[in-house]
């Protein structure tokens, strides 16, 4: 029992660690040999760690000592005269040769013709009759011997017909009924047409024509009475829908037109006007 509690310095921790224990087992094995691969371990990879470091050196001094050696090449300067260049001045362009002379034309031989000028002959003044001769007979430009007549014989008075004859012209009458397509002065809405076409088409409701295909067109007709209003509105058109919306526009249009005239009177005018208008999308 004294032996077993004596201390032994030369023992290691392993080995009290592991005393009276089967140090056949791996942990112990592994405990031992730890400070030998530590060291093993930090020798190979401070050994790694240079020559990773190291490489560029390496390379650079096995690149220079393989290169091949350099050859000198001496090179005397030599002075190099640079001769003035000579400036060609631009050359004025040459004008441009003169058109040839134009090609005259072969003349016709002309002989002059004179005409002599004539010679005023002297004026003979022959006083004239006096009047009481002049009365008694017919006045002429040369004498002439004959039958005394009178100067002046009054024309004989027109038949009488017993009516005043009248130099007023006489105007054809106008019908107030009759709807007229040919006048003088053709009726005129305020503003002129292109005011009548801009009113139809902010009072016309285009969603009255909705699904219609394209651009629907139609003409309307209407009649533009005496006194400037209209009537009779009627339009011709492939849609039935387009029609019906076209009669309601211009029947709302209220304004007055200035109505036609046949020899400054009023008369009726059937107006037409082609119309189009293009359905919502």
């Amino acid at each position: 029992m004294a032996n077993e509690n004596v201390y032994d310095p030369n023992l290691t921790l392993d080995e009290i660690v592991f005393e009276n224990r089967n140090k056949e087992y791996g942990a112990y094995d592994l405990r031992h040999q730890y400070p030998r691969l530590l060291t093993k371990s930090f020798i190979v990879g401070t050994a790694l760690f240079l020559i990773a470091a190291l490489s560029p050196f390496i390379y650079l001094t096995i690149k220079r000592l393989t290169a091949p050696p350099k050859q000198e090449v001496k090179a005397d300067l030599v002075e190099i005269l640079q001769e003035d260049k000579i400036i060609e001045q631009p050359k004025e362009e040459e004008p441009p040769p003169p058109p040839p002379p134009p090609k005259e034309e072969e003349k016709i031989e002309i002989i002059q013709n004179v005409v002599p000028e004539p010679v005023k002959a002297p004026k003979i003044e022959t006083p004239p009759p006096p009047i009481s001769k002049q009365l008694e007979t017919t006045t002429g430009l040369v004498n002439q011997e004959g039958v005394k007549a009178p100067a002046y014989t009054p024309p004989p008075p027109p038949p009488s017909t017993g009516t005043k004859a009248s130099t007023a012209e006489v105007k054809p009458q106008v019908s107030d009924t009759q709807v007229y397509t040919e006048v003088e002065q053709t009726a005129e809405f305020p503003g002129g047409i292109n005011a009548f076409r801009k009113k139809v088409g902010e009072n016309f409701d285009t969603s009255a024509i909705e699904g219609a295909d394209g651009v629907v067109k139609g003409e309307v007709t209407f009649v533009v009475e005496r006194d400037g209003s209209i009537t009779d509105v009627k339009v011709t058109g492939s849609n039935s829908d387009f029609n019906a919306e076209a009669v309601r526009t211009v029947k709302s249009i209220k304004n007055k037109w200035a109505p036609a005239k046949i020899n400054g009177q009023a008369v009726r005018y059937r107006y037409r006007l082609p119309l189009a208008m293009q359905p919502p999308e």
